[in-house]
């Protein structure tokens, strides 16, 4: 790392479980995250933040005055343009040192695979089920790892779901296809914070899992209850007849 890095991320290097080696792990790593929304935009920037090298950010939607409430990396002066791009210009800005790829599309198919393909670790802040099996089927493909994150009303959860164990559940272990997905925050609402105390949370196992350090949410499912600032904390076994990484 060059002289300048070592300043900017000093207060990282300096804590015994990271070092300089945790942090240059953190400098070659590639993350990809799906969705620049209310969980997206705090995950991606502190990742920015904390010295990701490189962040593949994907969202096929462009900022919208009722996203502003919570959406922390867009402004008012971006109104009507992509949200990748309008967050690639506030990521830069935190963290001029960033390679980023915006992808101004909503990835199925072939292009998610592309994309989970090239990162070594993904986050999962879309607002829809059918992306999230999506996303959890690539990652158990190419055996990716998996940071999901989800936030409605005054609730939110986050879990790590790890194709690289074989002790792993996978997100369809979770949740089965099929399960409502009438479960978005312009139908039901969503409190500013707990986007980003989910969002920030799916930071922090990020980089726990690209530096090897601490214990993960893996076979964990972690619950805040914003009403009464409550976690709670529930194993997730594997589960043997799930059709997507089959038990």
């Amino acid at each position: 790392m060059k002289d300048e890095q070592l300043l900017r991320y000093s207060r990282q290097i300096m804590l015994p479980e990271m070092d300089i080696a945790g942090q240059q792990k953190l400098v070659d790593a590639t993350v990809l995250i799906v969705g620049m929304g209310g969980l997206g935009c705090p995950a991606a920037m502190y990742l920015a933040s904390a010295g990701v090298g490189h962040l593949i950010i994907a969202d096929d939607d462009v900022v919208d005055l009722s996203n502003l409430q919570r959406q922390v990396a867009h402004s008012q002066a971006k109104i009507g343009e992509p949200k990748v791009l309008s967050a690639q210009q506030t990521l830069l800005g935190l963290n001029p040192d960033l390679k980023i790829t915006p992808l101004q599309k909503r990835l199925l198919g072939t292009e998610l695979s592309e994309a989970v393909s090239q990162a070594d670790l993904v986050v999962d802040a879309c607002d829809n089920f059918s992306t999230r099996f999506a996303i959890n089927a690539s990652c158990i493909e190419h055996g990716k790892p998996l940071v999901s994150g989800a936030a409605i009303r005054m609730e939110g959860q986050v879990a790590v779901f790890d194709a690289r164990s074989p002790q792993s559940p996978c997100y369809q272990c979770l949740y089965s296809e099929g399960d409502d997905d009438d479960t978005s925050c312009s139908q039901n609402g969503v409190m500013a914070p707990v986007v980003g105390i989910i969002g920030a949370v799916q930071a922090m196992e990020a980089i726990k899992l690209l530096c090897g350090i601490g214990e993960s949410l893996t076979g964990r499912l972690l619950l805040l209850d914003a009403v009464t600032m409550q976690w709670r904390e529930m194993r997730l076994p594997r589960d043997s007849s799930c059709g997507a990484c089959g038990g």
